[in-house]
């Protein structure tokens, strides 16, 4: 891979996001009727490629059933208000209201200072089992070792570990570290672990046993981390990278297919098939379903890193309504943006490029743009 110089004491790797790459259509097409976009990990099978971020703006209990009656999976965010709060309605109104930016900022970390209790954990997951979908829910790495029995009782079919960025090995002289590869070979639910930017944390994260990789650190439209802590991740660069260590741990282990999750950079339903394209299984989500009229934060939309009580990485923003939860996933769409029908799209995405099924997309040809021809 070539580096470029930065200075004559630093080089680094030119990396693409999705922006700045293109698909190129192919010699045949095909009729989006006859494309499949059906995606399947472990023994759950879904009809859309996808997963709601679990974010409070835009997963709760009501649109997690929502969504996976709809073919998707809405992921439980576990240390937000529903498991912080009995009746967290108030709040959201409230967050929902807030104009100023530093004062929303307090009150989000006034508000998410209240404990997690683990009877909420096992009652937000019941009132989405009940309903007959598949059941997600996720917590951070430092809060899994703490909350994961309460989980894993509750009956919860697929868990997933998100943080900004995980790693298989994480050191710390203050507290016994999550031993992820021991924690999930005891656990009998698959597990989806992220996220992750490059070849080798994403090597070692499939070495524990996960079932899936999220690329990326979530929260894109929401986060500061850019200006906070100087990080991003450019997400074509980084989903091929990751799709590249999926290829070579299958040699690795035998044939053992680890899920790759583009995790952020996810805004418009043109970035659905370039996450394909780069090597995704599937997507997770969190701006364009914020933008539900169905959604808990109706058009504001922020993430845990808003709340942290000391370096917070995000903000509560209003990114309007444009429609329903259902037709921001399959239509039909009103408006030519690419905020609507996004999954119409990539069916007709896979079947203008001639692909009938998504591993097929993976191997699409794409160009990289030059500043001229980027959105």
């Amino acid at each position: 891979m070539t580096e470029i110089e930065i200075g004559r004491g630093k080089r680094g790797r030119r990396a693409y996001a999705f922006d700045d790459i293109a698909i190129v259509p192919s010699r045949r097409t095909r009729d989006p009727k006859e494309v499949s976009i059906a995606w399947q990990i472990d023994a759950y099978r879904f009809e859309l490629p996808f997963l709601a971020a679990p974010m409070d703006s835009v997963v709760s209990p009501e649109t997690a059933i929502r969504i996976g009656e709809m073919g998707g999976l809405g992921v439980l965010n576990l240390e937000g208000l529903w498991t912080r709060y009995e009746d967290p309605e108030p709040l959201l109104a409230e967050i929902r209201e807030l104009n100023d930016e530093s004062a929303a900022t307090r009150r989000l970390q006034e508000i998410y200072a209240e404990p997690i209790k683990a009877e909420l954990i096992g009652k937000r997951i019941k009132e989405v089992r009940d309903a007959g979908v598949v059941t997600a829910a996720a917590l951070s790495p430092q809060r899994t070792a703490e909350f994961s029995k309460a989980v894993v009782d509750a009956g919860v079919d697929i868990f997933v570990i998100r943080g900004t960025t995980v790693s298989a090995e994480h050191v710390s002289g203050a507290a016994e570290p999550l031993n992820l590869k021991q924690f999930i070979y005891e656990l009998d639910v698959p597990v989806i672990v992220g996220g992750c930017a490059t070849y080798t944390a994403a090597l070692h994260l499939m070495r524990t046993g996960a079932a899936g990789v999220l690329v990326g650190f979530g929260g894109g439209a929401a986060h500061t981390t850019r200006n906070v802590l100087g990080i991003q991740v450019p997400m074509a660069t980084a989903v091929a990278d990751v799709a590249a260590a999926r290829r070579d741990y299958m040699d690795e282990s035998g044939g053992r297919y680890v899920h790759v999750i583009a995790d952020g950079g996810v805004g418009w339903s043109g970035d659905i098939p370039k996450a394909v394209a780069c090597g995704a299984d599937a997507v997770m989500m969190g701006s364009p379903l914020a933008r539900a009229t169905d959604a808990p934060g109706q058009g504001h939309h922020w993430g845990m890193e808003a709340v942290h009580e000391d370096v917070p990485r995000g903000k509560r923003m209003n990114l309007g309504v444009v429609g329903t939860t259902e037709e921001i996933l399959t239509g039909p769409s009103r408006v030519p943006d690419g905020s609507m029908n996004m999954f119409g799209a990539l069916r007709r995405s896979m079947a203008t490029t001639g692909y009938s099924e998504l591993k097929e997309f993976q191997r699409v040809e794409v160009t990289v743009a030059d500043s001229q021809h980027r959105r």
